[in-house]
């Protein structure tokens, strides 16, 4: 139900097309029933010369083209009735998809819309959790499944209805007891359709995610294509896609041979319902209890009749796959917006206080404990630790990718949890680990950061991330096409690009999550020289695992296990036992450690 009140809505400003489609669909269903009477008055009356049996204005318009005998003698006026009615049927079925397929395409860009902007403003970690290709197939192949039910399916349920109570209406006044007839299997192929439909919804689903694991699977070997060729796994990897694609395969064929047992089992029942009415009318009619052009009409619209009702199955088939669509989408725009209310917007310097802080990402699993400490507006603050310490969940709370389950944090004297999301995200800016490049050229993605920037602050950020030299010797400079996630370029390229677009944006606080790991020690020294030329007042963070990094850092933290275990600056570290002096002995083995 309510994936039903979800497809409403959607629905909402395309109602009015719809019900002009069942409309048109109502008169295209009356037109195709007028033509077996006018076969059946030709049969009887025209060639039979019985009496007619018809509505008065009916009889009263052959009576003004010259009467029977006349159209006994113009056969062809008949004909001419029939193709009449079939172009009109036929003007009327055209709007009926034209309106239904433009009303369907409109909402399924209404979904696309509500999809992209939702998956824009989910919480972050439902990224992490969530698989690429499967959200990737519930934007585009689950929406198309609803779009193909709408435009194709759901009309047809009136078409159906229209059929029923027009074929009765007409029947049941000429034959009560071969209407009955004609009607008696039609419950049961209803009451098999909904059988079906019951059972085959399951099987939909296992179908939709077993091709959404595909998705996934295919989409994760594309994105690491340079990782299976460096290490020659492209055997395992076709392995994994061939299970996957088995599995696949598996339930596809399972609801094929559903399908398959449903079609075969409903066009046995139609065709013994022909067969019932036919033997009883060829009977009836030989025993003169019916004329030649009734049993002509019920045959015809038995016929007729027969295939909405094997439609059903279809309808409902298609129903199941699009129920099971829609639940698969309504999970997505269920998901809770990241910002979900405005918060305070406080002027930001940069000064950062961390008081006693915890934070989990899972019940009972505690990633940071007990973290304090403070930075001044200017200061840079280095962390160090191994891998899983809580460097980057650290930061991850400072720009409120999370929200921190004990303790205070307070940017500039106001709690972070007080303070709006978007306004504290444009003003901390964050170089990840990973960087992340558009196909776009360089100067696109450089915008991405700031739109409004010129190009004097574009380049002036590039010459700060020492990236503009490289650029320029590109072919095309700044217009140099980068590639999917920035294939084209090197580790060192990409992160310093990825630098230069976070600089844009001239933030009062700047973190660093160890992103200077790919650029050579050189360029990471001329680098940090620039950033401190560069401006004064910026509180910078840098998370890395270099010591020549770190030293020149106001304040040095040292994490382990999700606690800070040593705080100060590189002298005071340098002269305690602890992780940052074996790490300087490592990387500086011939080195006195207390000259530095």
């Amino acid at each position: 139900m309510n994936n039903l009140k979800l497809l409403w809505n959607f629905m909402k400003g395309n109602r009015v097309l719809y019900l002009a489609s069942i409309i048109a669909i109502g008169f295209a269903t009356l037109f195709s029933f007028a033509s077996p009477l006018i076969i059946r008055y030709t049969i009887d009356s025209v060639i039979g010369g019985t009496a007619m049996e018809a509505p008065l204005w009916v009889i009263n318009m052959v009576e003004y083209l010259g009467g029977q005998s006349v159209l006994k003698q113009n056969l062809w006026l008949c004909s001419l009735g029939l193709i009449l009615l079939s172009i009109i049927n036929g003007i009327f079925t055209y709007y009926k998809g034209k309106w239904s397929a433009v009303a369907s395409e409109s909402i399924a860009q209404n979904m696309r819309d509500a999809l992209y902007d939702r998956l824009q403003n989910v919480n972050y970690d439902y990224y992490v959790k969530a698989e690429t290709g499967d959200l990737i197939q519930r934007c585009t192949s689950d929406v198309d499944t609803v779009r193909r039910f709408l435009s194709m399916q759901l009309v047809e349920v009136g078409r159906a209805i229209f059929m029923l109570v027009m074929a009765m209406a007409i029947m049941f006044s000429l034959s009560v007891g071969m209407t009955l007839l004609a009607m008696s299997i039609i419950p049961v192929i209803f009451l098999f359709s909904t059988l079906y439909y019951v059972k085959i919804k399951d099987i939909f689903l296992e179908c939709d995610e077993s091709e959404g694991k595909l998705s996934a699977v295919l989409q994760e070997n594309l994105t690491g294509v340079r990782v299976v060729r460096a290490f020659a796994r492209q055997p395992y990897e076709r392995e994994k896609f061939d299970q996957t694609n088995l599995d696949f395969r598996g339930k596809v064929t399972d609801l094929i041979s559903q399908l398959a047992l449903y079609w075969s089992f409903s066009d046995f029942l139609s065709m013994l319902q022909m067969g019932i009415v036919l033997i009883a009318g060829i009977y009836w009619t030989v025993a003169g209890n019916m004329t030649l052009g009734t049993l002509v009409l019920f045959t015809t619209y038995e016929g007729m009749l027969l295939w909405p009702v094997r439609q059903m199955g279809r309808i409902l088939t298609d129903m199941g796959k699009t129920t099971v669509a829609m639940g698969r989408i309504k999970e997505i725009l269920d998901q809770p917006l990241d910002i979900t209310e405005e918060g305070k917007k406080p002027v930001i310097t940069g000064n950062v206080d961390f008081d006693h802080v915890y934070f989990q990402y899972a019940e009972g699993i505690e990633i940071l404990q007990d973290i304090s400490f403070s930075a001044k507006q200017g200061q840079t603050i280095a962390i160090l630790g191994p891998t899983g310490s809580g460097k980057s969940s650290l930061m991850h709370l400072l720009h409120r990718l999370y929200e921190y389950d004990k303790g205070s944090i307070k940017i500039d004297g106001v709690e972070l949890k007080e303070i709006d999301k978007k306004w504290i995200r444009e003003k901390v800016g964050i170089v990840l680990q990973e960087p992340f490049l558009y196909s776009k050229t360089i100067k696109e993605n450089l915008h991405m950061a700031q739109d409004s920037a010129d190009e004097e602050r574009i380049y002036q950020s590039a010459k700060i991330a020492a990236v503009h030299d490289v650029i320029n010797n590109f072919d095309k400079g700044y217009d140099t096409m980068v590639g999917e996630r920035g294939v084209t370029l090197s580790g060192g390229q990409k992160q310093r690009v990825a630098i230069a677009r976070a600089l844009i944006k001239d933030c009062p606080i700047l973190i660093f999550d160890d992103s200077l790991s790919a650029v050579d020690t050189e360029t990471d020294a001329s680098i940090r020289k620039a950033l401190r030329e560069r401006k004064q007042d910026v509180t910078t963070f840098i998370i890395s695992h270099r010591i020549n990094t770190l030293s020149e850092a106001d304040l040095i933290l040292v994490m382990e296990e999700g606690g800070i275990t040593q705080i100060g600056n590189h002298q005071e570290l340098m002269n305690q036992q602890g992780l940052y002096r074996r790490i300087w002995e490592i990387q500086n083995p011939k080195e006195d450690i207390f000259s530095a």
